[in-house]
């Protein structure tokens, strides 16, 4: 019997998410959106490419939680997108209340199913899905730092001219601009420290273009953000989860003290199984990269208490 997936919000990210998500045929998936044939026909369109992409799982879309139960696992993408200008934090209050009505809906339906939050601003949406779902902490997770990462890995490769397969780069931190931290001490190409391939200024480079990943991308666009990358990279949680992979990812998961750092969702590296988070390592880093992440959590903090209450 095949998993289930259930991915809330059937925009671009969402529809992309599902598209790569059934073309590896192991889980069934469910688009569900509030606007009526939207789901319904995204999910229908991929559906119609199985014969040469060479998948059997379904895929439906509707606008009814009823059909979303006994999923597995819940992507929750549904919220308002930034527009050129517009901070992360800018969506906090109308993201908030969509992700709580969200969120009790998926639970509600799917008691036992582990939640992926990508709704921004992300860090703080973890901490609404956790209160409002009344879930585990382990089966509330964030994908920031999954985003951020193939990002940062993607601009270290175009620099030095190699495949971003042998790339190992992490950010951990926050899902902003001003807290995510790209952590060049720990990095390595081909096992070789990305200290001894590029000069201190293009590692400042790179860790700046990554920290604007985002908005570079929304200022080419114009009238809308980056789905292809963000869905790719979230599959890659659902895979770690449903397929009991155990994989070592930077996800953003609430901390016990890691760095110091108490009651935060902030990305960090994540053992991730079945059933969601096995386990939460706190790798030794620079001085400086320890410091930004507390940063980090501080921040997290600070946009929790700013959050309007449901």
């Amino acid at each position: 019997m095949r998993s289930k997936v259930t991915i809330v919000g059937a925009g671009n990210t969402g529809a992309t998410m599902a598209q790569i998500l059934a073309s590896r045929g192991y889980a069934d998936v469910m688009l569900i959106d509030i606007v009526e044939g939207l789901p319904q026909g995204k999910a229908l369109d991929i559906a119609e490419g199985a014969p040469w992409v060479g998948f059997s799982s379904s895929v439906s879309g509707t606008n009814d939680w009823a059909d979303t139960a006994g999923s597995d696992v819940v992507v929750v993408t549904s919220g308002v997108a930034r527009r050129p200008g517009m901070t992360r934090e800018d969506l906090l209050g109308t993201n908030a209340g969509i992700v709580r009505s969200v969120v009790a809906q998926a639970v509600e339906h799917s008691p036992d199913a582990v939640l992926i939050i990508f709704a921004n601003p992300m860090d703080a949406m973890c901490h609404v899905a956790l209160e409002t779902s009344g879930l585990p902490v382990a089966r509330v997770i964030g994908q920031g730092g999954m985003l951020d990462s193939t990002r940062y890995r993607t601009f270290i490769a175009m620099e030095l001219g190699v495949s971003v397969r042998d790339v190992s780069a992490w950010v951990l931190g926050g899902h902003t601009e001003a807290t995510m931290v790209p952590i060049v001490s720990t990095a390595t190409v081909g096992g070789v420290p990305l200290t001894a391939l590029m000069a201190q200024d293009r590692i400042e480079a790179v860790v700046d273009r990554t920290m604007k990943g985002g908005a570079e991308i929304v200022g080419l666009l114009k009238t809308g953000s980056a789905f292809t990358a963000p869905a790719a990279a979230t599959i890659e949680m659902v895979d770690a989860i449903l397929r009991d992979e155990r994989r070592i990812l930077p996800c953003c998961t609430l901390l016990d003290g890691q760095w110091g750092i108490e009651n935060a969702y902030v990305g960090a590296p994540v053992l991730l199984g079945a059933g969601g988070i096995l386990e939460v390592y706190e790798p030794p880093l620079d001085a400086s990269e320890v410091a930004a992440i507390q940063a980090a959590g501080e921040a997290v903090l600070e946009l929790v208490a700013a959050t309007p209450a449901g």
